[in-house]
């Protein structure tokens, strides 16, 4: 799990799908550009964890579990808010959450700048990345933090 059940959500979107795993409580980024507008079903607008944050242009917080099941023998369990691959997904654009989806060896502390990094982590470095939020907290003995959104 990488998002605890404390959060705030301000301002979410559901406009972008999602064509692989992911796991939530990382930060999405523009994988194929689509659509203009209020183009809400357009296929093409498809989100990605970014390999490599330079040059990634983060568009949120992934909310949900992005699973790929099959659902001739089983269901998607909508408790953990699982979303099929190829699905929508709800990214959190502004508010608050607690995740472990952190840059390993990265030390935030309350008040730091929190960007984007390799696949979707987050991390304290500005190299090559763009800030997504603030870190208000520093890691637990579990490895989360908390973090405050503003995309």
């Amino acid at each position: 799990m990488a998002l605890k059940p404390d959060r705030i959500e301000l301002l979410t979107d559901v406009s972008f799908f999602m064509n692989t795993t992911a796991e939530r409580g990382g930060v999405v980024s523009v994988a194929v550009s689509g659509g203009s507008g209020v183009a809400m079903d357009d296929a093409s607008a498809v989100v990605a964890y970014a390999a490599d944050p330079s040059g990634a242009k983060p568009l949120g917080l992934l909310m949900n579990d992005v699973v790929n099941l099959d659902l001739t023998r089983q269901h998607i369990n909508w408790h953990k808010d699982e979303v099929q691959v190829g699905g929508k997904v709800t990214l959190l654009r502004q508010g608050q959450v607690t995740t472990n989806y952190i840059v390993s060896g990265a030390t935030p502390s309350a008040g730091a700048d929190a960007y984007v990094g390799a696949s979707g982590y987050l991390g304290t470095s500005s190299t090559n990345a763009v800030k997504v939020g603030q870190f208000l907290s520093q890691k637990d003995a579990d490895g989360y933090a908390k973090v405050s959104v503003n995309l």
